[in-house]
């Protein structure tokens, strides 16, 4: 536990920073470009994550699910895995420069594809934009492959610490655009060629100096990195055997997302479209990476390491641990979003009003963050025993559910039930309805594959943490009606957004450590050891 605890302090720590400054990065894009009802926010949203969406494609479709069981395994060889991961580096380059050139002469149907409900006008800047943003694959894929690789040589750091550079980067880019072409038009027809440029060439420079960063600690592996297209003979077939059904799911997945992202760009420049939904994941995703990713990646690595081994009741023993730990921090991050997610959200929008509508699309995102958890583990673990068939089976029947749920938002649209600007909440919810139910799925799966997986431990545990947070999400919420509600100082700016999370957050987070040191909880002992790690001097 000692390692274990040592490695989610670094990640930890270092995605905490990365997630603030990534935070902060959008609050200045919005602060110079806009969030609900700009054209150019939207336009620029639909642009950058079209790179995000194919490496998402690779990253999870191959990086995550194969590389680095395949890179653990591969150290037992004579070479350390030198030759192999040399190899495997090579061929991914390849698939990257090629993937890159033909995202980038597809852009303007790539766009459509997202976007076609938009109006013409965003269409337009969208394009533009994404010729300057879709060489980010590459970047976003090297910067992947060395970072998988360095984690599985159980070096944490630079992957996680890496991303600050990019965030940096962004904001002193969007600062000059505001400072050069300032107040800027939210409006598409307004952008001239020059805010283009500048726009969209930060965004893909503060990618390439990230993936720089983790070249400088590659040394640090003790691996020689080198070109090498000799791929026959060390294993690279089951790799991509391995890889098919991991690229199969992924596309099942990024599939479903452009069904939705394309459904709600009817309200593109209009209300809660593309840049609300962004800005809603992204702080969805702050507890998601701080939490899941700092503890669950040393977890991942350890339960490769065991799987590799044949040691079934060590993987079992993993998974117990690492998910109640996950869910004691997890839990208590749902209460303390869910009480300040008005506030939160007013801090990427411009008024009250409008963080009350953004409040509900990340409302609807939070159902699922508990499930997704979970999953985490669960769906690694088949990955750890080389099992990527069976993920793609539940992710598939995950990618039907969201279809279901976001053509039946849709439907409700068209036929007056739901408002257009409600229509992002409502794809959200489906889609954290369908997580929730590919999760029920994936642990049966899971049980039936390797069996004793103590369920029974997980739901007891829920049980106290949900006994702890819902008074602590009351006190939460109480706390926003003292600092003045959705009328008062708590969303009379951004900066007293800002406080106003924190100090909701604060109190949940007393309240609910509290209620579970009365119930004497277990948890409390293995949380405190982690977060003992992010100390100064620890």
């Amino acid at each position: 536990m000692s390692s274990l605890g040592r490695a989610s302090a670094i990640i930890g720590a270092g995605t905490l920073v990365s997630r603030l400054t990534g935070l902060l990065r959008s609050i200045v894009l919005v602060g110079v470009i806009g969030s609900l009802g700009s054209q150019a926010a939207d336009a620029f949203t639909y642009a950058n994550q079209l790179p995000n969406s194919v490496f998402s494609l690779i990253s999870v479709g191959i990086l995550t699910a194969v590389i680095v069981p395949q890179i653990v395994k591969a150290t037992a060889d004579a070479d350390g895995g030198n030759a192999f991961i040399s190899k495997l580096f090579t061929l991914g380059t390849v698939v990257l420069v090629v993937v890159t050139g033909v995202a980038t002469a597809a852009a303007p149907w790539l766009v459509h594809l997202v976007a076609g409900r938009a109006t013409e006008a965003t269409l337009a800047l969208a394009t533009a934009l994404a010729y300057w943003c879709l060489p980010q694959i590459l970047l976003y894929g090297l910067y992947a492959m060395l970072g998988e690789a360095l984690n599985a040589r159980k070096i944490f750091g630079p992957f996680t610490w890496a991303p600050v550079v990019n965030n940096i980067v962004s904001i002193v880019g969007f600062l000059a655009l505001g400072a050069l072409f300032g107040p800027v038009s939210t409006k598409a027809t307004d952008w001239t060629p020059e805010m283009i440029t500048l726009l969209g060439g930060t965004a893909t420079l503060g990618i390439a100096l990230q993936a720089v960063v983790l070249l400088i600690f590659w040394r640090r592996t003790g691996l020689a990195l080198k070109p090498d297209f000799r791929w026959r003979g060390v294993g690279l077939g089951n790799v991509g055997r391995l890889a098919g059904w991991t690229f199969l799911m992924a596309f099942a997945s990024l599939s479903a997302g452009v069904l939705q992202g394309y459904i709600v760009s009817e309200v593109a420049g209009l209300g809660a479209s593309a840049t609300v939904t962004a800005n809603a994941w992204l702080i969805f995703m702050l507890p998601y990476s701080v939490i899941v990713l700092s503890i669950g990646t040393p977890y991942f690595t350890q339960i490769s390491a065991h799987a590799a081994a044949g040691r079934d009741d060590d993987v079992r023993a993993d998974i117990a641990q690492s998910i109640r730990t996950l869910l004691f921090f997890i839990v208590a991050a749902t209460a303390a979003v869910a009480a300040a997610a008005i506030p939160a959200s007013r801090v990427f929008t411009e008024s009250a009003e409008d963080a009350q509508a953004a409040a509900m699309v990340l409302l609807a995102y939070l159902v699922g963050l508990i499930p997704l958890t979970i999953l985490f583990i669960v769906q690694r673990t088949f990955y750890a025993y080389d099992d990527t068939r069976t993920p793609f089976w539940f992710t598939i029947f995950q990618c039907v559910l969201i279809v279901v749920t976001a053509l039946a938002a849709l439907g409700l649209r068209e036929a007056g039930i739901i408002p257009l600007t409600s229509l992002a909440a409502a794809i959200a919810l489906g889609q954290s309805i369908a997580s929730i139910l590919q999760t029920i799925v994936a642990t049966w799966l899971l049980h039936k594959k390797i069996g004793g997986l103590r369920v029974r431990s997980w739901i007891t545990a829920i049980g106290r943490f949900t006994i702890a947070a819902i008074p602590a999400g009351s006190a939460g919420w109480g706390t926003f009606q003292l600092l003045g509600g959705t009328t008062g100082w708590a969303t009379s700016g951004v900066i007293p957004a800002t406080l106003a999370t924190a100090m909701v957050g604060l109190a949940v987070v007393i309240v609910y450590i509290a209620i579970l040191a009365i119930m004497r909880a277990p948890e409390l002992t293995a949380g405190r050891a982690l977060v003992r790690r992010f100390l100064p001097g620890r």
